[in-house]
């Protein structure tokens, strides 16, 4: 079975009504009933919000429509739907994934008729049983080290980052993992720009001079096709997805 990607141009209907107030950043391991009993908007826990959250399940039921695929995932504390959104042509794309098999699913956080949902953005079978057991002392870890630098009201920045850091240091490896020294270059301009809009393409051909312009592209098709970058405001700023 091969891993999968959502793409992320076709959440970006439903990722648009999110504030500046809400933005996050990092990954965060969680139990199914953790999602479901979040408020609005994108996860939070003990002042610390997280652009994408980390979930582990069996896939219960698998509906296709011609816009999405929707998983129905089950752990051992709830049910939650998650939608793999699909462009035109996006079918054969779809993820490999069979009913009652284990999935990882990073994906964010959204609500519709008032139910928690999880807007797919990367999808991988779980093939080594292991790998549920840590997801769930990975999801401890996260809830027990936020409350920790809560109790200890410590919420700077950097107290923050060094939560997200440990709990998300070896997916972050693994979703980068690949890349060649120029993706990983731009790859890494993306993820250090901070402005709100991501970082233009214009920017980055001037940064990287030695790369061609049809170059530059090709890079930056891969890393959204990847899922390490998606675009923003329009097709010419882009964002890092960690």
């Amino acid at each position: 079975m091969n891993d999968s990607f959502g793409d992320f141009n076709a959440t970006q209907t439903a990722t648009a009504g999110a504030t500046k107030e809400s933005s996050g950043e990092g990954i965060i391991s969680l139990l199914v009933k953790q999602i479901l009993d979040s408020p609005e908007g994108n996860f939070k826990m003990f002042d610390v919000t997280y652009a994408l959250v980390c979930a582990v399940g069996i896939v219960r039921n698998i509906e296709t429509s011609s816009t999405k695929i929707t998983y129905s995932l089950e752990d051992h504390s709830g049910r939650i739907d998650a939608h793999y959104w699909l462009e035109e042509g996006d079918a054969i794309k779809s993820p490999d994934v069979m009913i009652n098999n284990y999935v990882k699913i990073y994906g964010s956080v959204r609500s519709q008729a008032g139910q928690k949902v999880l807007m797919v953005f990367k999808l991988i079978n779980v093939l080594d049983p292991n790998e549920v057991c840590t997801h769930i002392l990975e999801a401890l870890h996260s809830r027990y080290k936020a409350e920790e630098y809560h109790v200890k009201g410590d919420t700077s920045a950097a107290a923050s980052n060094t939560l997200m850091t440990n709990v998300t240091a070896t997916q972050s490896n693994a979703i980068v993992a690949g890349l060649d020294s120029k993706q990983l270059a731009v790859f890494q301009a993306i993820k250090s720009n901070c402005s709100e809009e991501g970082i233009h393409r214009r920017e980055l051909n001037a940064k990287f001079s030695h790369i061609s312009q049809a170059e530059m592209n090709n890079i930056l098709d891969f890393m959204i096709s990847e899922g390490h970058i998606y675009s923003s405001i329009d097709a010419d700023h882009f964002i890092c997805t960690m």
